[in-house]
């Protein structure tokens, strides 16, 4: 070999080493595991499972994953709940700021699966690996109806519609940057032989703000997703969502490609589940896909937190202003709330005790407060208990450990806390921290060897049930907490 080929060859090595590390810093090649992924570390099923959590990457949307009156809901929040139960692991749903960095996040080990309504195409094939699919959609032409629709007969409305591809050309179209509606509007401008004025949307824009621009006339056109299309059709009623740019599509969830273990168990549960069969795939895509009244009651509720306006319940007002007075982030209020009353001010159990927060008219009384189906009442009444249970467990020098000895001491009461933790003091533990010491041995204060112990002093406890309270208080907060930046975010575009 000759001297100058030899540096002609280490130049082209050169230039294609540049040009991958110059792609990677732009964010479109990502090479480097996160904290949650050691470099050069398989992080399948197996680890998953060691860790207890699967981890997943998913949009807020009113179809996919959403709050709505205290609730987290979606049709992937659902579907994913019930894998993630079928692998024996909690899940951890993350809500990425910038959508366009999902598969890099999902790379960097930030998350394990992205389940969000994906459809598969070529490009998401180079960085990713796809499950079978749950279903099919088309990409679907959303357009305003006429101004005066509702006077006009079928036809006449018809002949103000785009319903042939080829009256794109020279109409603007707004569209999410390097989205598949990008890429096929593109590939459509060469099949038809003319050019379409493809606008890309400003980056804090999604698919639902691109939509509510249809509606409200600001833009002419954008592009969707058929079953997503549909649900906002039937909500604004003046867009039209009926003429198709592409063939079908499948819609499925992506993992890396390095996951085959994870792949293979997701897809072997998604078999049963897509199974006619088996009901229950029907049941949660009818709920979210087909029930299009449903979608636009939730909508237009006001109670979709994070949408503008929205709010976890009707009395976000009531927990704001007395969560102050505890110094507690008032979402904690509001899932400690809804997980007592459903945010329903008129339930009363069978043990008497009454409204939002379920106060017992003789603990209120105590507290100095009546009229407990008064919902600022039954705050005041709340949030007074929580103060006094504060108060209490001082002694806890973690905060965070304190707030859930103080949960569990509003379910259970503080007396079989005491106990739970003589038996930890007695058996070996940390009488100071709850998981796998005090919470472990009040759900033992059930079986008669220790509510008979001579430490023991309150007796028998359900400990389940305290355990399982604090439990789902926190992780509905977490959820609650986490979206906050996220709507924060959503809130400033609109």
């Amino acid at each position: 070999m000759s001297i100058s080929m030899f540096f002609k060859i280490k130049t082209v090595k050169f230039l294609l080493l540049f040009l991958l590390l110059f792609l990677a810093s732009c964010g479109e090649v990502v090479t480097t595991k996160s904290k949650h992924m050691p470099p050069g570390e398989l992080f399948d099923l197996a680890k998953i499972k060691e860790r207890g959590t699967l981890i997943a990457l998913c949009r807020y949307d009113p179809n996919t994953y959403f709050i709505y009156k205290g609730r987290p809901m979606g049709f992937e929040y659902e579907m994913l709940s019930l894998l993630a139960k079928h692998l024996g692991v909690k899940l951890e749903m993350r809500v990425p700021r910038d959508w366009n960095n999902v598969f890099a996040l999902l790379e960097s080990g930030e998350g394990d699966i992205i389940g969000a309504n994906l459809s598969v195409t070529l490009n998401r094939l180079r960085v990713a690996t796809f499950t079978e699919h749950f279903r099919t959609t088309r990409q679907m032409l959303v357009q305003r109806k006429p101004r005066n629709w509702r006077a006009m007969k079928v036809h006449e409305i018809e002949q103000n519609m785009i319903r042939n591809p080829i009256n794109l050309i020279g109409q603007p179209v707004y569209v999410l940057k390097d989205s598949p509606h990008q890429k096929r509007l593109q590939h459509l401008a060469e099949e038809i032989g003319g050019r379409i004025n493809i606008v890309e949307a400003p980056q804090e824009w999604d698919q639902s703000y691109l939509i509510k621009r249809v509606a409200e006339g600001t833009i002419k056109h954008t592009i969707s997703d058929e079953n997503i299309a549909k649900g906002y059709e039937a909500y604004y009623g003046n867009i039209d969502a009926s003429t198709p740019i592409s063939f079908p599509q499948r819609v499925a969830w992506a993992v890396r490609q390095d996951a085959p273990q994870l792949l293979n168990a997701i897809n072997a549960w998604i078999a049963v589940h897509r199974d006619t069969k088996n009901p229950r795939f029907n049941i949660i895509f009818k709920k979210y896909y087909r029930n299009r009244a449903a979608f636009a009651e939730r909508l237009s509720s006001g109670y979709i937190y994070g949408q503008k306006g929205g709010s976890i319940s009707p009395y976000d007002k009531l927990f704001k202003k007395y969560a102050k007075d505890i110094g507690w982030d008032w979402k904690l209020i509001a899932s400690l709330a809804y997980q007592e009353s459903r945010f329903d001010p008129h339930i009363k159990s069978w043990m008497g005790a009454v409204g939002l927060m379920q106060v017992l008219p003789s603990t209120a009384r105590e507290l100095g407060v009546s009229y407990l189906e008064n919902p600022k009442n039954n705050v005041i009444a709340g949030t007074r208990y929580l103060a006094r249970m504060l108060k209490l467990w001082q002694r806890i020098p973690d905060e965070k450990e304190r707030v859930k000895f103080v949960l569990a001491s509003y379910n259970a009461g503080p007396g079989h806390l005491f106990d739970a933790r003589a038996l930890v003091r007695k058996y070996g533990g940390d009488e100071n921290v709850w998981d796998g010491n005090v919470a472990e041995y009040l759900r033992k204060k059930a079986d008669k060897k220790y509510y008979y112990d001579e430490v023991v002093k309150y007796g028998y406890c359900r400990g389940e049930e305290p355990f399982k309270y604090v439990e789902e208080i926190l992780a509905r907060y977490e959820i609650y907490r986490s979206l906050d930046e996220h709507i924060e975010h959503a809130n400033k575009k609109q």
